[in-house]
């Protein structure tokens, strides 16, 4: 039989850019910032996950060029051979004080923490029971697994107690597994909810907390702290390339938990380890947390005024309770014309469209950002009423 064995590459691209689904990626010169310059235009800037600005952060900046100075610039191994740095150590220790946790390990990336330690938490025998609109890390971390799977109906705690339910007879263990903050519409799990009723089944609450971190809680602690469950919790899992402006993931709960992981997580067993500029900047954004809170309250003084002020033009803004705020339009084809129409304005904003949401649930994604002034909300707002006039999408 005669196969071309790269054919495929080209077909299933071209199939993509046919339905208009392929991604299309734009260039931002200098750093991610309120106001950027992406593709040679100057936009604000409503589609970065850089909540709190830290990124741009002179803290976190001067600490990244002191560790390469003091460390160099890559850590020249894995974290268990020759990877492990004072610094590494130092951030777990911070992250766990901060989370009001045992203790913490510190992955590579918030992804790899959800496909390496999902997997060696819940295997053949076990059950696992995910929310139906979990983050795609937890879904592939799930189908890593050889746990018999249950998915419950969005934020639906009865639902979840039926899952639990059926999966108590037979589950040698059972995790139940949510996002904190949900990335596509910006609600909150009812988290506290969550912890009791699976705590009734004797089951392992794992929470994703890479949008409830720096944006929840008590100076941005999470969502397990803003629902008073911190000991409840038995994995939070979280992000540093969110609201900390940095990059790396970790798993955060009992000093069992941590020694499990760094034996067993082969994404973090395998992988080399984050440079100390990086490391040092993931510490610099923690002790900007925890002694600069004016940030958290720019960042929700920015969305309250941005949330009320879409809605009185008659937006639909869906089940939002954070700074993740979608204008919900309905077709992918208005969504991705309004993104257009958008950037075109100077105001960058990402279209959400099919197989990212549901056919009929297409919207463009917000976040706002604690830098954004008051007049950059107003040029976006401005540019939401053109152009949802212009799309008859509002009267």
């Amino acid at each position: 039989m005669t196969r071309d064995p790269t054919a495929f590459l080209r077909e299933e691209v071209e199939a993509l850019v046919a339905q208009a689904l392929d991604w299309k990626i734009r260039v931002i010169r200098g750093p991610s910032a309120p106001r950027s310059l992406v593709d040679g235009r100057e936009v604000v800037m409503l589609c970065s996950n850089n909540y709190l600005n830290l990124s741009n952060h002179p803290k976190l900046k001067r600490a990244a060029a002191q560790a390469a100075r003091s460390h160099g610039a890559g850590s020249g191994s894995v974290r268990p051979i020759a990877g492990t740095m004072d610094l590494h150590e130092e951030l777990e220790r911070r992250i766990a004080r901060f989370k009001g946790r045992e203790a913490s390990l510190f992955y590579m990336s918030g992804f790899a923490v959800n496909a390496g330690l999902i997997p060696q938490l819940a295997g053949e025998g076990d059950a696992i029971v995910t929310d139906e609109l979990n983050h795609g890390s937890i879904i592939d971390g799930v189908r890593l697994t050889k746990a018999q799977r249950y998915i419950y109906r969005h934020n639906d705690v009865g639902d979840l107690e039926r899952c639990l339910r059926e999966a108590d007879g037979h589950a040698r263990r059972i995790l139940v597994i949510s996002d904190g903050v949900f990335s596509m519409d910006g609600d909150i799990a009812p988290v506290a909810e969550i912890a009791k009723v699976s705590e009734a089944y004797g089951a392992m609450v794992y929470i994703d907390d890479s949008h409830g971190e720096g944006v929840l809680g008590e100076g941005g602690r999470g969502v397990a702290n803003h629902f008073h469950v911190e000991d409840k919790i038995h994995v939070e899992m979280g992000t540093f390339s969110k609201a900390l402006g940095v990059v790396g993931g970790y798993a955060a709960g009992s000093e069992d938990l941590r020694r499990f992981a760094l034996n067993k997580s082969r994404t973090w067993l395998l992988s080399g380890s984050h440079p100390p500029a990086t490391v040092a900047s993931c510490i610099a954004a923690i002790d900007v947390l925890e002694t600069e809170p004016r940030w958290v309250r720019r960042l929700w003084r920015n969305t309250r005024y941005f949330k009320k002020r879409l809605i009185s033009l008659g937006f639909d803004i869906g089940r939002s309770e954070t700074p993740i705020t979608p204008v919900m339009l309905g077709e992918s084809a208005v969504a991705k014309r309004f993104g257009d129409r958008l950037f075109e304005e100077g105001v960058f904003a990402l279209p959400i469209v099919f197989p990212m949401v549901a056919r009929d649930k297409a919207r463009i994604r917000n976040i706002v950002n604690a830098g954004l002034k008051r007049e950059d909300l107003d040029v976006a707002l401005a540019a939401y009423e053109k152009i949802g006039k212009e799309l008859k999408v509002i009267p």
